[in-house]
């Protein structure tokens, strides 16, 4: 985390972390238009049931709402629940609260739990919660619990925060001992940070493939070899009802006092607070001399004020790795995005001031001032257009949701859909055969009604599933098993397999063939445009770079980072086709840079080995878990 991160994390109430459980904590506002509709489930209804710990359906929705306040205050007005839904928003949600759960059962198995003191604890270091370092008293951390919109209560924030402490000791039971060898750990930072220069030159398969053809035996001799890679996969067929969102949208009607009401009621939403643009030249404090510290910044700003380039001075000297690199540059920001005494002091100046030092707990700061912008508000005829797409969307999701719930009491067997299909104005549909990672037709991509039609079993039905266009209750009416396909079903991918292949080796042969006359060229790219080829000049690239006209190539990022500088490669294939390569430069780690970034990169790399440890852990724990997800309370929830 760089020094800016924690600057702008210091003071901000929504930014604290809690490892896996972020996102059941999330302070949020219900805007008063979403509050209640009839498809809501009930705030106490169980969505899902983890191995005895319960994940309800208002706790679901207030995170819900949470992420789609968070997406519009990071995106803008026009993220909408429609987007979020599409996105799969709420999936990801339910798997989090999930896995949260999974991980407490986990601690309460093996006994792990959060005291009281350690609660107390985490809650007082809280930046949020203190002032001038220290805690701000139990009146005051209850009041702000209860600002909150809606209020939270000390015991439910309490519980969120034992929760919190329970996992994190699990994970540091399960991970700490993971440790990174000298040897793996250099191996790797270089591995992510040695830079090449190239000329490439590129035989792309694809401009073979008019040079190449596929006579039948070719296409048959293929096929017998390879008949499992175009084995059918197994494939159903199903009748659908389809409430369909869209339909009903069209129907609906906004009042317009409705439209002025729901922009009053989050007026936030449209409300940009003053910002303002910094720079800023840091030198810490932190384990030196404070005289010393204080007597170099107060010769920086005078250099600054004397007509010195800030931003080369901010590259030179500050000691915010974050910003330092950009000249010193913060970019915009609003009040409280940053500690108390370089928020004052920043919003208290003016565009081209450049400040007195500013001490705060990172130590000394000179702050210049680039730009400022006064607060704006949208007005409601701006946005008017957006509410009443917005509310039109949402009244028809819940006029949807309502008829799927109502319907769950109606439709127990196929002949069902028919009947109420006609009371209700709707129709059956009947899509083709489809396999687990295909569209259904009429559908397209919904992976949760695919998910049932290849779990139901013929004369079942479904209850209400979500999909992007609104719910469908199915029923399966004929499955295919999979099989190994005759020749003749599959003659045409045969044959572009064949051709394909025909390609990528006429690339090589071509490759091969340059290579010699490359390698021993005194001028690689001159050599190349003499061959009526194009040798193309990369900037400084680390491994897992794209390669011109290649793409992703590791095969030959490999071979690239063994040759020396100067030296030219022999011909390498690629998934996609040839190349041959010069390495014109090379930037490799310095021991300087090692010995910087060496604590650093190992906390790093320990964090990543341990999250990917604890990720495998745990689902493995899970397959021991019972987990019940009750979809019918979740649709209603999201709905």
């Amino acid at each position: 985390m760089t020094m800016l991160d924690r600057m702008r994390q210091h003071r901000s109430w929504l930014k604290w972390s809690l490892g896996l459980v972020v996102l059941s904590f999330v302070i949020f506002y219900i805007p008063e238009f979403m509050r209640s509709t009839g498809a809501d489930a009930a705030a106490g209804e169980t969505i899902a049931n983890v191995a005895g710990h319960e994940i309800t359906a208002g706790e679901f929705r207030r995170t819900y709402q949470a992420q789609l306040q968070a997406y519009r205050a990071s995106y803008g007005g026009n993220m909408s629940e429609q987007l979020l839904k599409q996105l799969g928003i709420d999936q990801q949600i339910l798997q989090s609260l999930v896995d949260e759960r999974a991980a407490l059962a986990e601690a309460e198995r093996l006994g792990i739990k959060a005291s009281d003191e350690e609660v107390r604890q985490r809650i007082f270091a809280m930046p949020a919660f203190q002032e001038n370092g220290n805690f701000i008293g139990e009146q005051r951390y209850q009041q702000l619990l209860r600002l909150q919109r809606p209020p939270l209560s000390t015991s439910d924030f309490e519980d969120t925060i034992r929760r919190t402490v329970a996992v994190e000791k699990l994970r540091a039971t399960v991970t700490d001992w993971l440790s990174v060898g000298e040897k793996d750990l250099e191996q790797e930072y270089r591995r992510r940070n040695d830079k090449v220069k190239l000329a490439v030159v590129s035989f792309t398969a694809d401009t073979f493939r008019k040079d190449v053809s596929a006579t039948d035996a070719d296409v048959a001799s293929y096929f017998e070899a390879h008949k499992n890679d175009f084995k059918v996969p197994e494939k159903r067929k199903i009748r659908y009802l389809l409430i369909d969102v869209e339909a009903m949208r069209a129907k609906v009607n906004v009042p317009p006092g409705d439209i002025d009401r729901a922009y009053n009621n989050n007026i936030e939403q449209y409300t940009t607070p003053e910002q303002v643009r910094a720079s800023h030249i840091l030198l810490k404090t932190e384990g030196k001399d404070e005289a010393a510290v204080k007597a170099k910044i107060e010769e920086l700003l005078k250099q600054a004020r004397g007509g010195a380039d800030f931003a080369e001075l901010a590259r030179k000297n500050s000691e915010d790795e974050g910003s330092a690199k950009n000249g010193g540059d913060l970019d915009f920001f609003q009040r409280g995005r940053m500690v108390a005494e370089f928020d004052q002091a920043a919003f208290a100046m003016q565009p081209g001031q450049i400040s007195d030092p500013v001490k705060t707990q990172y130590g000394y700061h000179i702050i210049k001032l680039v730009d400022k912008k006064p607060a704006t508000t949208k007005t409601l005829a701006e946005v008017r257009q957006q509410l009443s797409d917005q509310l039109s969307y949402e009244r028809a999701q819940a006029q949807a949701a309502d008829l799927a719930h109502k319907l769950e009491r109606e439709v127990s067997r196929p002949v069902d859909l028919d009947r109420v299909a006609r009371a209700n104005g709707l129709r059956v549909q009947e899509s083709g055969l489809f396999a687990r990672d295909e569209p259904i037709m009429g559908l397209g991509p919904a992976p949760e009604a695919t998910a049932r039609a290849f779990e139901i079993k013929q004369g079942e039905v479904s209850g209400s599933t979500r999909v992007t266009r609104g719910f469908v209750f199915l029923t399966l009416v004929a499955k295919q098993d999979p099989y190994i396909p005759k020749l003749e079903e599959v003659k045409d991918r045969v044959r572009d397999e064949v051709i394909k292949d025909k390609a990528r080796t006429l690339s090589k042969q071509k490759a091969v063939e340059i290579a010699a006359k490359l390698k021993s060229a005194g001028d690689f790219e001159k050599a190349a445009k003499a061959a009526g080829l194009e040798a193309k000049t990369t900037e400084l690239i680390t491994r897992d770079s794209p390669i011109p006209d290649l793409g992703s190539a590791p095969v030959v990022e490999d071979a690239a980072f063994k040759l020396p500088v100067g030296a030219v490669s022999d011909a390498i294939a690629t998934d996609t086709g040839s190349a041959v390569v010069k390495v014109l430069e090379k930037k490799e780690t310095t021991p300087d840079e090692w010995k910087t970034a060496q604590e650093r990169f190992r906390q790093e790399l320990l964090t990543d080995r341990r999250n990917r440890f604890f990720t495998a852990y745990m689902a493995k724990a899970k397959q021991k878990m019972k987990i019940d997800v009750n979809r019918e309370t979740l649709q209603r929830a999201i709905g």
